[in-house]
């Protein structure tokens, strides 16, 4: 088997509503790529299967672009595999302690994203934390949690803190590590790290610049950080999706890899 391009279709052996969050998460493993949201091999990105406590996670070792379908794998919430592509690939379990604990913890974050940009590690090593400089960033303003860097996320210990730490915030900072976002939905969660993502780039050039910032006062911050909250006007990555996704078509004649859907 070819583990890059070859994977056997799994459409025919899994419900309708696993074979839409496959086809959702590989699209947003695809879109992470496109967005230059990557770091090599590494991170994860987890959804739950629809009316199961399965999620999906990719497999270890394929590039974001790779990613289809077909070939993510099925985990319990502990990290275990359920089910897999027939490759010598696995899953990286001690990376997924980072997801685990949210999902466990947060039935209602049904997908999760931790990423390693280098915009996202430099606002994660700055005291001053994501500043409301923009009016991406202005919709993190009380809806962010941070957590103190405690070394490679593998010790089952720091799971505790880690959810305590985003407590209800669909957004994190991991001091001197990096970004997670989470969400109700993939498109969600995807929404929320571009955002996310956005904000830091944004931040870091303008600190770059060395000019004088300028940050709105209070009452600004809370009334736009309102506006953007899901519960406010729509749930931000729901209406943005199907664009992202015709994205992702349009390019598939170009690509070298199959389609995410396949």
């Amino acid at each position: 088997m070819n583990y890059e391009t070859d994977w056997p279709s799994v459409q025919d052996q899994v419900s309708a509503e696993e074979w839409r969050a496959r086809c959702d998460l590989a699209a947003c493993y695809r879109l992470m790529d496109k967005f230059g949201m990557t770091d090599l091999i590494y991170n994860h990105i987890t959804a739950r299967i629809p009316g199961t406590e399965h999620l999906l996670i990719n497999l270890y070792g394929l590039l974001y672009r790779e990613i289809t379908a077909s070939s993510l794998v099925k985990i319990d919430v502990e990290g275990n595999i359920i089910s897999k592509p027939d490759t010598d690939y696995g899953v990286n379990v001690s990376g997924y302690v980072i997801h685990g604990a949210i999902h466990k913890a947060r039935p209602d974050a049904t997908s999760i994203i931790h990423t390693h940009t280098r915009a996202g590690m430099a606002v994660s090593a700055m005291k001053c934390g994501l500043l409301p400089l923009s009016q991406t960033s202005i919709r993190f303003v009380g809806h962010i949690g941070y957590h103190d860097y405690e070394g490679p996320a593998i010790n089952t210990d720091e799971r505790e803190r880690i959810v305590e730490h985003l407590g209800a915030h669909n957004a994190l900072v991991m001091r001197n590590h990096g970004l997670l976002t989470c969400g109700p939905t993939i498109q969600e969660a995807f929404n929320t790290m571009y955002q996310l993502e956005m904000s830091c780039r944004a931040q870091v050039d303008a600190m770059a610049a060395g000019a004088d910032l300028t940050m709105p006062g209070d009452d600004i911050l809370a009334h736009t950080a309102h506006l953007y909250q899901p519960g406010t006007r729509r749930p931000y990555g729901v209406l943005e999706w199907p664009a992202m996704l015709r994205l992702l078509k349009s390019e598939e004649a170009r690509d070298a890899y199959p389609s995410y859907a396949s």
